[in-house]
């Protein structure tokens, strides 16, 4: 079984930088892929991007192409998602989720972390 736990949110001015973290327990964790998921008030939980379990292929939400990358340090058990040139829009709780498929879709993620909130201000 693996917990997820979220960190690294805060407010930031538009054009500013954020890294979250998703910091993982159990010892399968390398083995599965990990989602970025974000849900802004009054708004369906969108997929942001995922990761394999390797680290070696990502796939991003067109949103945030070019802006935000994602990584992971299987050794420290860690996913990372580096949110650059942020935008209002981006405002939201960010939520990372494991999954056993190579999937956006959000019902095929489990897991789920407690999220942690960015807010991005004008």
């Amino acid at each position: 079984q693996v917990q997820l736990v979220e960190s690294g949110g805060g407010l930031v001015q538009a054009g500013g930088s954020l890294r979250l973290s998703c910091a993982a327990s159990g010892r399968t964790f390398s083995s599965y892929v990990v989602g970025w998921f974000r849900q802004a008030p009054g708004k369906e939980r969108e997929f942001v991007v995922t990761i394999t379990g390797s680290g070696s292929n990502t796939y991003y939400a067109d949103s945030v192409k070019g802006r935000f990358t994602a990584s992971r340090d299987n050794a420290k058990k860690a996913v990372y998602l580096q949110m650059n040139s942020l935008k209002p829009e981006d405002t939201a709780v960010y939520y990372c989720a494991v999954s056993s498929l190579w999937t956006t879709r959000r019902e095929d993620y489990n897991n789920w972390g407690q999220g942690t909130q960015v807010t991005v201000s004008s």
